[in-house]
C-alpha cells in the first residue's frame, strides 16, 4: 500500500512539474512565435535564420522561468554546469525544431507563412518541446542532493508517506 502512495506521489509530482514546464514553455512559444513573424515578415529574413533567432529568444526567457519556477527546489550548486547543459540541450531542442522547418521549407516546398509556422512551432517546437523537457529533468536541474523532501516529486509528509 505504501508504494502504490509512493507511486501516486511521485506521479503528481512529475504531473505538477509538467504542468510549470507547459507554462513556461507557454510563454516561450509566443516569444518564439511572435519573434519568429517578426523576422520573417517584417524583417524579410529568411525563414531557418528567423527560426534560430526566435529559438534563441525563447531559450533565454525559458532558462529563466525554469531555473526559478519549474526547478527552482532542484540543486543550485554547480551553476556553470546547468548553463552549459541547458544551452547544450537547448541547441539540440532548436536543431529539431528548425531542422524540421527547413525540411518543410526546403526539402518538401511548402514555403507559405503558415507552412512555416505549422512546421517550425507546432510539429518541430512540440518534439522539441518533449526532448528538453526529458532533458532539462534528467540532466540539467538535477535532484537536490540530501533529503528527499527538497524535491517535489519526492513524498511528502502531508500525503501520508515519507
Amino acid at each position: 500500500m505504501t508504494e502504490a502512495l509512493t507511486l501516486r506521489d511521485r506521479l503528481r509530482g512529475v504531473a505538477r512539474e509538467a504542468a510549470k514546464f507547459g507554462t513556461v514553455g507557454a510563454f516561450g512559444f509566443l516569444v518564439n512565435v511572435v519573434v519568429f513573424n517578426l523576422c520573417t515578415q517584417a524583417a524579410d529574413l529568411a525563414p531557418v535564420r528567423s527560426g534560430v533567432i526566435a529559438t534563441s529568444a525563447a531559450i533565454c526567457t525559458n532558462y529563466a522561468g525554469n531555473r526559478y519556477w519549474t526547478y527552482r527546489h532542484r540543486d543550485k550548486s554547480g551553476r556553470s554546469r546547468e548553463v552549459g547543459l541547458f544551452l547544450l540541450f537547448s541547441g539540440v531542442g532548436m536543431v529539431i525544431e528548425n531542422g524540421l522547418l527547413a525540411l518543410s521549407h526546403y526539402g518538401l516546398g511548402l514555403t507559405s507563412p503558415l507552412a512555416d509556422n505549422l512546421a517550425k512551432n507546432v510539429l518541430g517546437l512540440g518534439l522539441g518541446s518533449l526532448f528538453r523537457f526529458w532533458s532539462y529533468r534528467t540532466w540539467v536541474f538535477r535532484a537536490a542532493p540530501g533529503p528527499a523532501a527538497a524535491d517535489d516529486t519526492a513524498p511528502t509528509e502531508a500525503s501520508g508517506t515519507v
